[in-house]
């Protein structure tokens, strides 16, 4: 049985406004590839879900529109006191489960610049577009110069329909999400050999090493193979749609998994009491 001094730790590389690099150490691989599932897939967030369109008249159909809407990132610092439709008593949408945007834009048609062709007559409806009854919940427009693109109109067109945000999970639809990506690496020199290259020549030549690699031992030739070394230092890296900060993510999905193995041990203490009780021992 391995022993781990002290624990699982976490020492943090960097943290910027939409990702963050730290290190997860002394613990298993299974813990650290579970923490990144977590984290892509069982992180609340709020999305999109349903959309009321009253009037399209644009190139787009009306189900291409909603997938659109759908798949754009909302603020959700304050997700939690969102209740998840199914354990609200409403029939199916209300306040303390749900956050309603709006969106109408029409494109006048102006007669004297029609056959002008120095001016452009496209209007671009994007996600500053979106209007929110609540200031917490709202697209995420960091960059006010490259909102996301949801329609574009010509003159004569219109648009006109309602939304409403829901809070869930990716296990149920990608656009609820925080992440872009988790990805993460361990033993960048190969030292237990889980990875087997196709090599030309020169494995050094054609394989090199990672930056993770400045903190740890380089190989020594000479030294004999452990077949009973395993992986204890993980390099991750996350990506966040912008919609909550990473270092929040992560702490989530730390608390999420706790949680997991905290209803784990009670269950099977439960377990094992009705087993004392039936069998006596």
């Amino acid at each position: 049985m391995d022993i781990y001094n002290g624990g699982p730790e976490v020492s943090i590389r960097s943290i910027k406004k939409d990702s963050m690099k730290f290190v997860l150490s002394n613990t298993d691989l299974s813990v650290a590839n579970a923490l990144r599932r977590i984290m892509i897939a069982e992180v609340p967030t709020m999305a999109i879900d349903m959309v009321e369109i009253e009037t399209n008249s644009t190139v787009l159909t009306d189900e291409y529109i909603a997938h659109r809407l759908g798949m754009i990132p909302l603020t959700s610092y304050d997700v939690d006191r969102i209740q998840y439709t199914r354990d609200c008593t409403c029939t199916l949408y209300c306040p303390n489960c749900s956050v309603e945007l709006t969106l109408h834009v029409k494109v006048n048609v102006d007669y004297d610049d029609m056959n002008d062709p120095t001016i452009d007559k496209t209007r671009q409806v994007t996600s500053l577009d979106l209007i929110s009854s609540d200031e917490s919940v709202k697209p995420v427009s960091d960059d006010k110069a490259h909102p996301i693109l949801i329609v574009k109109m010509r003159p004569g067109q219109e648009i006109k329909l309602k939304c409403v945000a829901k809070k869930g999970v990716a296990k149920e639809h990608a656009k609820w999400s925080p992440v872009y990506g988790v990805a993460f690496e361990y033993d960048p020199y190969n030292k237990l050999r889980h990875s087997h290259y196709w090599i030309e020549e020169d494995e050094k030549l054609e394989w090199g090493v990672s930056a993770n690699a400045v903190e740890e031992t380089p190989v020594d030739p000479n030294e004999p193979f452990d077949f009973n070394a395993k992986p204890d230092r993980f390099y991750i890296e996350l990506e966040t749609s912008g919609c909550m900060k990473p270092e929040e993510v992560a702490l989530r999905a730390m608390t999420i998994m706790q949680d997991k193995l905290g209803g784990l041990q009670i269950k099977l203490d439960d377990e094992f009491k009705e087993d004392t009780q039936r069998w006596g021992y």
